[in-house]
């Protein structure tokens, strides 16, 4: 059974995690939330490899998540921002990092520090 018909009329929630669900997908859109970027800020604040940033920025303009910007002045600029449909995810985005301070926060302290080497 392929994972096409296996997902065939999946609930909402996997359907929304297809779009967004990857990691890189996730990091870039929760970075842009509420500023425009310029490619290379998002690649220092996210730590993606241009090559990743280039690709997950481009399908995620595709997908109508993120709109591009180009500035012609010296020096040439790139601004990507959320677009309305990227925006609207901003709420979801602050629910898990309300859900993860409250589930995780004791989990995340209570995890030993690795052991170095003297």
């Amino acid at each position: 059974m392929s994972v096409e018909s296996k997902n065939e009329g999946a609930c909402p929630v996997i359907e929304s995690l297809e779009q967004i669900g990857s990691q890189w997908r996730l990091v870039i859109l929760h970075d842009l939330h509420g500023e425009e970027k310029r490619f290379n800020e998002l690649k220092r604040s996210t730590d993606a490899s241009s090559r990743t940033l280039s690709r997950v920025l481009d399908d995620l303009q595709e997908m109508g998540f993120v709109t591009r910007r180009m500035e012609e002045d010296a020096p040439v600029a790139t601004y990507y921002r959320l677009t309305e449909k990227g925006e609207s995810l901003c709420p979801v985005f602050d629910e898990i990092e309300r859900w993860a301070d409250e589930w995780l926060g004791e989990d995340i302290e209570a995890e030993p520090e690795p052991a170095t080497a003297d």
